[in-house]
């Protein structure tokens, strides 16, 4: 690989993000997902979902070929939060095949997040 190639491959996965569910596309990219899929429960002026972000950002670019990472705002899609009963953000639950196998509430380290992940 040249040195353009591999700087170009950096620049790309700089801008990698988690996915964001809402409503229109929860059912499709989570419920019938064949991979995990982490899901964080947030909202713009929660603090501690701040701290949260990057490294939610940095697991959906360093797990994307074995996790779905994604968001869902909580205040745009109260439908998913409710259906999911969180009260308290943010919460993190983790499905497999369609259902919830894990959940943690309040922010967790990248370190345990992928604990619980591979686990």
């Amino acid at each position: 690989m040249d040195l353009y190639t591999a700087f170009a491959f950096q620049v790309i996965n700089l801008f990698k993000m988690a996915h964001v569910f809402n409503d229109n596309n929860f059912d499709e990219e989570v419920l019938r997902s064949d991979k995990p899929v982490l899901v964080d429960f947030f909202a713009e002026w929660c603090g501690p979902c701040k701290m949260l972000a990057p490294v939610i950002e940095e697991l959906a670019t360093e797990m994307e070929e074995k996790v779905v990472v994604g968001k869902v705002n909580v205040d745009e899609s109260p439908n998913i939060a409710g259906k999911y009963g969180v009260q308290s953000i943010p919460t993190l639950i983790v499905f497999k095949k369609g259902e919830e196998v894990d959940r943690m509430v309040g922010f967790q380290s990248k370190e345990a997040l992928k604990a619980k992940l591979e686990g």
